[in-house]
């Protein structure tokens, strides 16, 4: 079951707007990452980084950032507005940001951003991390549930069920995306569904003076991963609310696709 908007988007805008009117760029943050993605990657969070250039872009829109879209799924719900009316996006327009770490996926969201020119950005094969560089990501071989349990984490259960058949990927710094194509006068959605990955992406992006950018946050977490220790369940849950204290909205999430 999917989330819908909560209250008029023109006010909640202009609320955003008015909290995000003092923010400004920090000095580049890095935190350490844990070693369960085996050797990789290679690369610390970077929260922050005055060299990132700024949208250039006016006229405010409806943002959906999708990590972890797979074939697109999600972004389907939200064409349906199972996310909202999309029609009351600010200026009745929308962007979104497709990424997907899964080559299995790269045809179906090469395809929409053919269907969607200027709309869809796809990322495809490109993990959602806090940096860039590479990492080898696992791949769950289960096509009867969509391949949900391919994961950077290598004893993901439906990675190791699968072989720990891997792939080699380019990550994308999702914090440098938002910061660098977001508005603040912008309706930001961000879905995380990144298999564990988000126990490095939730608490480095509550780092960033620009966190305060995203509006909505629908967070899928993995608690349940073998690698996944009470240190970093209770580091995820204090970014959770140093996110929210940054007015960004968390509502109880989770996907079955």
């Amino acid at each position: 079951m999917f989330a819908v908007w909560v209250g008029l988007l023109a006010v909640r805008v202009l609320h955003a707007a008015h909290l995000r009117s003092n923010v400004s760029h920090a000095a580049a943050q890095t935190t350490e990452i844990r070693s369960f993605y085996q050797a990789e990657p290679q690369c610390q969070c970077v929260a922050n980084n005055p060299a990132w250039k700024k949208t250039q872009r006016t006229e405010p829109k409806c943002i959906f950032i999708d990590l972890g879209a797979a074939d697109g799924n999600t972004f389907a719900k939200f064409l349906e507005n199972d996310y909202g009316r999309v029609k009351d996006c600010p200026s009745g327009k929308w962007e979104a940001f497709l990424l997907e770490a899964n080559p299995q996926f790269t045809k179906e969201l090469s395809s929409l951003s053919e269907n969607f020119p200027g709309q869809v950005h796809s990322l495809a094969e490109h993990a959602a991390f806090s940096c860039e560089g590479t990492t080898s990501f696992f791949i769950d071989k289960d096509a009867t549930h969509n391949h949900w349990g391919s994961s950077m984490m290598s004893d993901a259960p439906d990675a190791v069920k699968s072989g720990e058949v891997k792939v080699t990927v380019p990550m994308t710094n999702v914090v440098q995306l938002i910061a660098e194509n977001v508005l603040p006068e912008d309706w930001v959605m961000l879905k995380v569904d990144i298999e564990g990955a988000e126990y490095n992406f939730i608490p480095c992006l509550a780092q960033s003076s620009e966190a305060s950018l995203v509006d909505r946050m629908y967070l899928e977490e993995h608690w349940w991963f073998p690698s996944i220790t009470e240190t970093d369940k209770a580091a995820l849950a204090e970014a959770k609310k140093q996110l929210v204290s940054k007015k960004v909205d968390i509502p109880n999430y989770y996907s079955e696709t």
